[in-house]
């Protein structure tokens, strides 16, 4: 049992509402079309969340192989680092979760043609990117950027797709994932915002390591403004009752913000997962408002 406590711990759970948002938000668009199918909703979940999990083992494997962690980190616990986990086994971990999401990719094929095997192949591809490769992008200030296409557009437009059949609507859909993906790197803000000193001593070079925690910290706030500004082709379709979502968002997003940038060290921790968690609430409430809109 306690092994198993150090491999959850792996999975960083705090960050895992980050891919729920964005097939839920895919969900919702595809209702606005007129169209929900569980299965390949389901499935698309069980690919996000497969493919995130092997990207945070990723993560702790490379980064402990290239001599990026050191024990006593301000953030998660990294197993392989304190010794909890070996190496090989974070590996092995690693790939068989990538396996696990090419299984639910390949069941995905049955609702969006064989053309996605290329889509999945650069999603996968880029869970190990991340953090490793002759050009990691966390290490270069382009994980907000990866995190914003992967945990954003491309798992709302393909679950809306995989739903709906087609590109409809493109503009809510586009914009809408946009947003998502702007809400889901504000969690790596606040993940980079904590390490800032830790990443700075080793030459990762986070975007809050490159503009600093004054910068990044703003950057926060107009991450969220900015995402419920660029929802408008959506918010000017519904009924004036449906910007309860936003405006919900937009005071939890104030209030977590005023927090961060009052923290350092671990005491950010718990707010990381508050920013999760913000985003995930504000992806239930909007499926509501837009299952309510569309009867």
């Amino acid at each position: 049992m306690r092994m198993m406590g150090k491999w959850i711990e792996a999975m960083r759970l705090r960050t895992l509402p980050v891919s729920i948002a964005g097939v839920l938000a895919g969900c919702g668009c595809a209702v606005w079309q007129g169209s929900f199918s569980f299965v390949p909703a389901l499935l698309c979940l069980l690919f996000a969340l497969s493919a995130q999990i092997a990207s945070n083992f990723a993560n702790e494997y490379y980064d402990f192989k290239n001599g990026l962690d050191r024990k006593g980190r301000e953030g998660f616990r990294r197993g392989v680092t304190e010794g909890d986990i070996s190496p090989e086994a974070m590996k092995r971990a690693t790939f068989l979760m990538l396996l696990a999401a090419a299984l639910f990719g390949s069941l995905m094929l049955l609702y969006g043609g064989l053309w996605l095997i290329i889509v999945g192949c650069v999603i996968l591809l880029f869970a190990l990117a991340y953090s490793t490769g002759p050009y990691p992008l966390s290490h270069h200030g382009l994980g907000d950027v990866a995190v914003i296409i992967f945990f954003g557009v491309v798992p709302v437009t393909f679950t809306c797709y995989l739903q709906t059949g087609g590109w409809g609507q493109l503009p809510v859909l586009l914009t809408t994932s946009l947003a998502i993906g702007l809400l889901a790197a504000n969690v790596l803000v606040v993940n980079n915002y904590r390490d800032k000193e830790d990443d700075e001593v080793v030459g990762k070079r986070t975007t809050v390591v490159i503009f600093g925690r004054s910068i990044m910290g703003r950057a926060y706030l107009a991450s969220g403004l900015l995402a419920m500004a660029i929802m408008l082709p959506l918010w000017l379709r519904l009924p004036l009752w449906g910007l309860v979502a936003p405006i919900i968002y937009l005071f939890m997003h104030f209030a977590t913000w005023r927090k961060i940038i009052a923290c350092r060290g671990a005491a950010l921790n718990p707010l990381l997962g508050r920013t999760a968690r913000n985003l995930l609430a504000f992806t239930v409430l909007l499926l509501v408002v837009l299952i309510m809109a569309h009867r």
